[in-house]
């Protein structure tokens, strides 16, 4: 079954990134139906791990505390925890975990924030977060390296949402796309530097932690 789910996304997403590249003026429905299509598969991509309940549990709990910390933080544009939460996950629980964290803060910390056609590209940029974290994971274990992945990632994540608001909405060219970047480079800065705070206070700690709950894990599941 999540074979079979996950082809059936992979058509669907291929099938609107088509659309989109032989009708740009459709580019914000199609774009949102590859957004969409790419999540689905990482949640069907999380169902065919382990697919224990405190798995699905702790992605809960973290997910929903990553959303928490956006809210708080919602009044200075661009700091907030979820990519150093993202980050660590994946890089303690592995790319499947990472990208289930991201995602669901995303999706959760939008209902008081605002949902709109931009939540399955948050949701897909966070996610990929945690899976990089996951990627990196033998090269962050330092409190700087962690450091230095979060705050290029915050720099990745705005450029993707920017990548994504200029095709869907702005004309196609070079001048329209300066544009959207330089509208939004402070945004990006706050981002990148609040990953930085974040990850100097609680990245290594946070990774650990989950290390260490993972491990557990691990041993009752071989045990059930």
């Amino acid at each position: 079954m999540p074979r079979s789910a996950l082809l059936a996304c992979a058509a669907v997403a291929f099938a609107a990134a088509v659309w989109t590249a032989l009708s740009p003026q459709d580019a914000a429905l199609s774009l949102l139906l590859v957004a969409l299509a790419l999540v689905l598969s990482g949640f069907v991509w999380l169902e065919a791990g382990t697919g224990s309940a405190k798995e699905i549990a702790l992605v809960a709990v973290l997910g929903g505390a990553a959303a928490a910390g956006r809210v708080l933080f919602a009044a200075v544009p661009g700091v907030q925890p979820v990519t150093v939460v993202a980050v660590a996950a994946g890089a303690a629980l592995g790319a499947r975990v990472g990208f289930a964290v991201g995602a669901v803060a995303a999706l959760v910390s939008n209902f008081y924030l605002g949902q709109g056609v931009w939540t399955p590209w948050q949701m897909l940029a966070w996610g990929g977060c945690g899976v990089v974290g996951a990627l990196a994971a033998g090269l962050i274990r330092n409190r700087w390296a962690f450091a230095a992945l979060c705050f290029a990632l915050g720099f990745a994540f705005s450029s993707a949402m920017d990548l994504w608001y200029w095709y869907s909405f702005w004309p196609h060219t070079w001048e329209a796309l300066t544009v959207v970047f330089a509208r939004g480079i402070w945004f990006s800065a706050f981002h990148a530097v609040g990953n930085v705070v974040f990850a100097v206070v609680i990245g290594p700690e946070l990774r650990r932690l989950l290390e260490r709950y993972g491990r557990r894990l691990r041993v009752e599941v071989a045990w059930a």
